[in-house]
């Protein structure tokens, strides 16, 4: 069985902690790695080669740095497929999935890469009687970078903003999902990342809370659900540093008496039950306008049905197991809970099964008719289990979009352009879908959110994240000698050009 390993100044370095957690495969429920825990002692050595490498690194020229980014995505895209399958065996996405999220995750990269352009800094001349005023960005020292399970390759790949500006990493993967992120760092020092630049610790949240405490650890990015979040952004910011802590969501979908079904279905179902609904953008609950709500339910749970679930490496899947067994037994337990309340369950995939893999952690796709004030309409569930809810209109809608605790995502499907721009000012949430259920933004355009989605001042990737790792340092300057008075160092200025 292999044993993973730090990585840690350049080298893979054994674990001295005690403790450890199999990585199972969720469709097999085969174990395919053993996940040792990190220690005090082992943390503290990758904050160290981080320390040490810090200043090195911050002066290495921004084109190299970038160069540096280019290779490494180039040897990322020589591999896609390779982690494509890592992805799939120790996360459970369909194959489709898994690449789908590697082109995604080059385009981090790729972002990254250009910080010889976002890296720039500003001046203005002449803001007082010979007084110049400038602005240039600088790396603070060592960040933490701590990775959800949902997106092995994507999030942990947030640590590319982080070292393109010029600071060192430790990054921590998920325990459910480190293999994909083993991958990525055995990449990294292939590209020649300078021995200290790209740390990476394993265990569980002792580890977070250690790096949120450290002296040297001058700022976190985390991602995961919006409890978890809140503590881990009072934690870290509590000690004067930077975080950036994207938590849960609870996304509500509009479907409009205008919606172009036949197109809009598709988009609907991929949104609710895409990655097995294991994914912050995810469409939570399903808000219809009642005058085609019958319509609409009927073509939602026929599309469902079609769904198969299955093993991910098998490309006729298209719905893949849940992360673990405790969270189908959450999940089946929601529903239930559910129509004790008074829930009415629409399509039931408690107790599913797949031929040939009856150890994966199987539940299929689960409609149930809820209403707000249930928990498993209002809390997030992290799987394959929706809910349908009847509206008399946009008011009513955007009510109950308001009052969620969660401020992720809203979509409305709808074909009038009012309809649309009104949904867009008035929903309080950090991105909207307009007839697209999945406003995953682009690479190059920052991801957030709002309420208990989101804690920190800069959202993660993009522009946002040159600022969240990099301090713009002001300078003031004036100069005791007029040099309009002195000799011209070009010829050109003293008449003597020919």
């Amino acid at each position: 069985m292999r044993v993973l390993e730090n990585f840690v100044a350049g080298a893979w370095t054994p674990i001295e902690g005690t403790g450890s957690i199999p990585v199972t495969n969720p469709a097999t429920g085969e174990t395919i790695a053993t996940h040792p825990q990190s220690n005090a002692a082992d943390i503290d050595r990758a904050v160290a080669a981080a320390v040490a490498v810090f200043r090195v690194w911050w002066m290495t020229p921004i084109p190299t740095r970038s160069a540096m980014m280019f290779r490494y995505r180039h040897l990322i895209w020589e591999a896609r497929e390779e982690l494509s399958r890592i992805l799939v065996e120790e996360n459970g996405k369909t194959l489709a999935e898994a690449r789908g999220e590697m082109l995604r995750a080059l385009q981090y990269i790729e972002h990254a890469a250009a910080a010889t352009e976002t890296m720039k800094g500003s001046v203005t001349e002449n803001v007082g009687s010979g007084v110049d005023i400038e602005y240039i960005r600088e790396p603070l020292g060592p960040f933490a970078i701590v990775a959800p399970f949902n997106f092995p390759a994507m999030i942990p790949l947030y640590f590319t903003w982080a070292v393109a500006t010029g600071n060192p990493v430790i990054v921590k993967p998920s325990e459910h999902c480190p293999l994909t992120t083993v991958r990525l760092v055995e990449l990294a020092d292939e590209a020649g990342f300078p021995p200290g630049v790209v740390n990476m610790v394993l265990g569980d949240r002792t580890v977070v809370e250690r790096l949120a405490e450290h002296p040297d650890v001058v700022g976190m990015s985390f991602v995961g659900s919006s409890e978890i979040a809140e503590r881990v952004y009072k934690l870290t910011t509590g000690y004067g540093k930077r975080c950036q802590a994207q938590g849960g969501s609870k996304n509500h979908l509009v479907v409009t008496d205008t919606a172009e079904l036949d197109k809009c279905l598709p988009n609907m179902v991929s949104s609710m039950l895409g990655s097995s609904s294991q994914r912050c953008f995810a469409g939570s609950n399903l808000l219809i306008y009642e005058s085609v709500y019958d319509r609409v339910m009927d073509r939602f749970l026929a599309a469902v049905k079609v769904l198969r679930l299955g093993y991910g490496m098998n490309e006729t899947t298209t719905l893949g197991p849940v992360i673990s067994p405790e969270s189908r037994t959450r999940l089946e337990e929601s529903v239930d809970k559910a129509v004790a309340e008074g829930a009415t369950v629409l399509l039931d995939g408690r107790g599913a099964t797949v031929a040939g893999f009856e150890r994966g952690n199987w539940i299929g796709p689960t409609i149930v008719s809820a209403s707000p004030g249930m928990e498993i309409f209002d809390q997030e569930l992290f799987g394959p289990v929706r809910c349908l809810q009847k509206v008399s209109g946009l008011d009513e809608a955007l009510a109950i979009i308001d009052a969620s605790a969660y401020g992720h995502t809203a979509a409305i499907y709808t074909e009038h352009g009012g309809v649309a721009r009104e949904f867009r000012q008035r929903a309080n949430v950090g991105q909207i879908g307009i007839n697209v259920g999945t406003p995953a933004p682009i690479a190059f355009y920052a991801v957030g959110g709002r309420k208990s989605s989101f804690y920190g001042s800069h959202r993660g990737r993009a522009n946002d994240a040159v600022d969240f790792y990099t301090d713009k340092k002001v300078v003031v300057s004036t100069w005791h000698i007029d040099t309009t008075e002195q000799p011209g160092v070009d010829p050109a200025f003293e008449g003597g050009a020919r």
